[in-house]
């Protein structure tokens, strides 16, 4: 017999054989077997017990076979898992642990488990991302606003060969670039929509048939509805930012041109204030620039048509006022020529004007017009004359001084102490000075008006007359006076000595300057002293010394626009009357010749 197994296992084993073949042997020799049966029968029972070994043999070695597959089919799924999940650790440490197949078996079963809820919990968070991408991409894209999960499914299932966390971190990446760009479009849609929102405001436009029209969910009517994110929302809105930027610029200009039409009506009709402030909202919008109009309904089309309806109705009343605004712009025209001394246009005068107006040959806005056309003009060159006017108003006001200072120099009693006459002294004094720079300040205004009129290609007109020429007469006129002046020094120089050579030889008599001799009163104003100040008069003219012409005296003469002319220009001097104190005093006033250096 074989023995197997353990040493003691196969001694009982071999024992208990022995005693059962004994026992066989005997009940054989009772029965009475030949021995030749009895070998044959126990070659036979030999050949029963190696097959009953031999079968077990191979059912071992297939449990082993099936238990070395497991442990190998085991050792490859976590393998396989582990490479999936980026696992470092390989299976031959774990052979290295353990000797038998079952030792080996029941320590891979554990970690094939582990990997596979690993694996699990790995697929989880993939399709939870891939789920978050795909639903963030749609949203985007504007396909869809639902994801098919099972899609996501099957598209991950090609990819669970790599399941490692560096593609995790890959997807997460993913996902939050998809989530900024998310969350940057969704700023960007909510900016546009506050912006079409103030621009429907602006307008007078339905805001929410406005972002409808471009994408339902923009209003925003359902809560579940999520703001649609896509490319052709951002487009539709940018399309429609700029058609209501468009329109606000078109309604803009009308405006203006309806307030500037309005402007000239309210000027030209007088309007009140109050007419004016019924349109004080929209009259702002001549002050802003188009992005400061923020307004609701300030460019609505109830608005407009309101403003428009206004200047309709101005319109036709300023049919019926047309020739009283007429006559007024042509006084305010002939105001303003009065003020600078220019000569209106005769074309226009107020009883013509009327005769054409009421004969129906001229439409009163063409007479307005050319009225306010002639305004412009003499505007124009009032501000092209002024420095010239400027400086004739200084020549005016020095001749004023010298005509003051002439009748102060009458006054007999001007050196007497009273209240204000320091004054007079102090003024008279300044005339002097003022006086001495007349000439330069002539011949400076002729080089002036010479350049100017040079410039312009035209004559410098004072009153209808012709400045340099006016100035040139004066000039003339002021030599005449001046050798007028010194022929009456002279012709008095003579009668003195006359006289003294008569009180030579008869005696001395009364001087006839004392009989001749005058107070004047007339000739004098209440200063802010109380004593009283020289005035200007006006003399008459024919006496021996010549008149000197100023433009308003000289402009009256020539055309006789202005009814009051003004000359600024003194009576003849009677020096035989005048006192040898006020001889003096002319001497050393006018004692200079025409030719001494002017003085600035």
């Amino acid at each position: 017999m074989l023995a197997v197994g353990s040493p003691f296992t196969s001694v009982r084993t071999s024992s208990s054989c022995n005693a059962l073949l004994r026992e066989l042997q005997q009940i054989w020799s009772d029965i009475g077997e030949s021995e030749a049966d009895k070998d044959r029968m126990l070659l036979e029972l030999e050949r029963e017990c190696l097959e009953v070994y031999r079968r077990k043999v191979e059912e071992a070695a297939n449990a082993k076979a099936r238990l070395h597959q497991s442990v190998a089919s085991k050792e490859a799924e976590v393998a396989t898992l582990m490479a999936s999940l980026g696992e470092l650790n390989s299976p031959s440490q774990i052979e290295k642990r353990s000797k038998t197949l079952k030792e080996k078996l029941a320590s891979v079963t554990p970690l094939v488990e582990e990997l596979k809820t690993k694996k699990e919990e790995r697929l989880k968070q993939f399709a939870d991302i891939k789920a978050q991408i795909e639903k963030i991409s749609v949203e985007i894209s504007g396909y869809s606003n639902h994801v098919n999960d099972h899609i996501i499914i099957n598209s991950l299932t090609l990819e669970e060969t790599d399941l490692s966390l560096r593609k995790l971190n890959e997807y997460q990446t993913r996902l939050r670039t998809l989530q900024k760009e998310k969350s940057d479009r969704l700023h960007k849609v909510l900016e546009h929509i506050s912006e079409v929102h103030s621009l429907c405001g602006v307008l007078g436009l339905d805001f929410g048939q406005t972002v409808s029209d471009v994408h339902p969910s923009l209003e925003r009517t359902s809560i579940e509805q999520a703001t649609n994110i896509s490319n052709s929302t951002l487009e539709g809105l940018e399309h429609t930012i700029l058609t209501l930027k468009t329109e606000r610029k078109t309604r803009i200009q009308k405006l203006k041109d309806i307030l500037k039409s309005l402007y000239e009506l309210w000027n030209l009709m007088d309007s009140s204030r109050d007419e004016k402030s019924k349109f004080s909202r929209i009259t702002s919008i001549m002050r802003v620039s188009e992005t400061e109009v923020t307004e609701p309904g300030l460019l609505s089309t109830e608005t407009i048509e309101q403003a428009s309806a206004e200047v309709e109705r101005l319109t036709k009343l300023k049919a019926g006022r047309m020739k009283q605004l007429v006559l007024k712009r042509r006084s305010e025209l002939e105001e303003i020529c009065k003020m600078t001394h220019i000569e209106a246009d005769p074309s226009t005068a107020s009883e013509k004007s009327n005769a054409l107006i009421d004969s129906g040959l001229v439409d009163p806005s063409e007479l307005l017009a050319n009225i306010e056309v002639q305004i412009v003009k003499v505007k124009e060159e009032a501000s092209s004359r002024k420095d010239i006017m400027d400086r004739v108003d200084r020549w005016l006001s020095a001749c004023e001084e010298e005509n003051w200072l002439e009748e102060y120099n009458k006054d007999e009693n001007r050196y007497n102490a009273g209240r204000g006459s320091h004054v007079n002294l102090k003024r008279a004094e300044r005339a002097r000075v003022t006086i001495s720079k007349i000439p330069a300040i002539v011949d400076n205004l002729i080089h002036k008006t010479l350049a100017w009129e040079d410039e312009k290609k035209t004559m410098f007109l004072y009153d209808g007359a012709r400045l340099v020429t006016i100035l040139e007469d004066y000039k003339l006129s002021r030599q005449q006076r001046e050798e007028e002046k010194r022929r009456h020094r002279d012709q008095k120089k003579l009668q003195d000595m006359l006289l003294t050579e008569k009180e030579a030889m008869y005696g001395s008599k009364p001087s006839p300057r004392k009989s001749n001799s005058f107070r004047k009163t007339n000739g004098y104003r209440a200063n802010g002293n109380g004593s009283m100040t020289p005035t200007p008069r006006r003399n008459s003219v024919g006496g021996a010394t010549p008149e000197l012409l100023t433009p308003r005296s000289y402009s009256g003469r020539q055309n006789g626009y202005f009814k009051e002319m003004r000359r600024l220009s003194t009576a003849p001097l009677n020096f035989v009357a005048i006192s040898k104190e006020d001889t003096m005093s002319y001497a050393s006033i006018y004692g200079s010749e025409p030719g001494s250096p002017p003085q600035s």
